[in-house]
């Protein structure tokens, strides 16, 4: 019997086809492997690889292997009891119903599930599949020029690392070919004239025969002096740079720090934005984060500062709103850029502030962001600060809100926010 895996290796020392062709067959359950791990790990490690279990019976390799061949005659056993299509049921008690019971036995084998280990890339490509920034359109940025490098056909000079060695080759042939083309008809016409001397009786050592056979010898050394290749053959890959198109998104990451947000709530709350970094991250080269907290006053802070550190003290939203749309107003023209919002609160606020909060939104904030989302991490009944954000929903179709109560909200509630919308 003969076996045909394919085995050959990549830079990286994996089987490149296999591996792609593994990632298709069983993406189902690596996405819900993906997807399981995002509420298992801590926040730090949430950008890792994975491993992955699937059973080894589902495992299999193609194979060729030889026929029997011929003509076979073969009797195969029927039942009494059971036609195609019959479900059978598991024997009561006994080998393989997997209840732990009975004494342990000398024989017997068992066979370990597959483990797949998903690198770095392949986890997050797998997590945010489907999951893509709403309303995302291309703004012109004016006095800005992306520039994307494309092949232009071949030059007679370059780099070394450009030849092309097989245009370079086929031009080095055609040299040769009409160089060599007057000679090898002459030679020709030469051969055809000492074939004839020779067949009418003329000796080998006749004047005339030998004079032929030097000239052919002679022409025959211009053809073989002709170089194999030449600085004129060489050609090299050519390269220009096009001007496209460039679009740019800034994500206004806004996250209540106050005394209300206990640490569990804050933690839920820097798992929902983590996932949001990494998902910006991965699926735009172009992107600003910006991150604001607040409790009282709301500050611009950086990655570190937002995700660990910790405040206590009031409430007003209004603090964090007011300093969002000045940072749009002072470094992001809404007509050059995509600007997005991301909220997380507990939902508290001073009563009178809801109001206000209501009021930015819908007149400063939202006439300027593409899509803005909320989340409230509670488990209690709705402050006021949710339903002055109904009345915004109820205006706005680019706002959403959605409300996470433990850890196992926050990836569903996060694909629904940013589930990819039919076009």
């Amino acid at each position: 019997m003969s076996h045909f895996i394919d085995r050959r290796l990549n830079s990286k020392n994996k089987s490149t086809v296999n591996r792609q062709r593994f990632l298709r067959r069983y993406k189902t359950q690596l996405k819900r492997a993906a997807s399981d791990a995002v509420n298992r790990r801590s926040i730090t490690d949430i950008d890792g690889g994975e491993q992955v279990g699937i059973p080894s019976k589902d495992i299999s390799e193609p194979q060729f292997h030889h026929g029997s061949g011929g003509q076979r005659d073969m009797v195969h056993p029927g039942n009494k009891e059971f036609e195609a299509g019959d479900r059978v049921q598991r024997p009561e008690g006994g080998q393989g119903q997997g209840a732990g019971q009975g004494r342990a036995g000398r024989g017997g084998s068992g066979e370990d599930d597959f483990v797949f280990e998903l690198s770095r890339e392949e986890f997050l490509d797998l997590l945010f599949d489907d999951l893509e920034l709403p309303n995302l359109v291309r703004n012109q940025l004016v006095g800005t020029t992306e520039f994307k490098t494309v092949r232009a056909g071949y030059a007679t000079e370059g780099a070394p690392s450009n030849i092309d060695v097989v245009r370079s080759l086929r031009g080095a042939i055609a040299r040769r070919t009409a160089l060599g083309a007057p000679y090898r008809g002459r030679i020709r016409a030469l051969e055809e004239e000492l074939a004839t001397l020779l067949a009418s009786g003329v000796a080998e050592t006749d004047a005339q025969v030998v004079a032929l056979r030097e000239e052919i010898d002679r022409l025959k050394t211009r053809i073989a002096a002709l170089p194999f290749i030449d600085t004129f053959d060489l050609r090299y890959q050519s390269f220009t740079k096009l001007p496209e198109p460039t679009s740019k998104a800034v994500m206004l990451c806004i996250m209540d720090v106050s005394g209300s947000m206990d640490q569990v709530r804050k933690n839920l709350a820097k798992r929902f934005f983590i996932l949001l970094y990494l998902f910006l991250q991965r699926n735009y080269d172009k992107i600003d984060v910006v991150f604001i907290r607040h409790h009282t006053i709301a500050q611009e802070v950086d990655e570190q500062e937002f995700f660990y550190s910790r405040e206590t003290g009031g409430t007003v939203v209004s603090s964090a709103l007011q300093l969002a749309h000045e940072v749009i107003r002072d470094r992001y023209d809404s007509e050059s850029w995509n600007i997005y919002a991301a909220q997380a609160s507990d939902g508290d606020n001073w009563d009178s502030d809801s109001s206000i909060c209501r009021d930015l939104l819908i007149q400063d904030l939202l006439p300027l962001i593409r899509y803005y989302a909320y989340v409230e991490i509670t488990p209690r009944q709705h402050q006021s600060l949710w339903y002055a954000y109904q009345d915004v929903k109820a205006v706005h179709r680019h706002f959403a809100m959605e409300e996470i109560n433990g850890a196992d909200d926050i990836f569903p509630v996060f694909r629904e926010l940013f589930k990819r919308q039919e076009a």
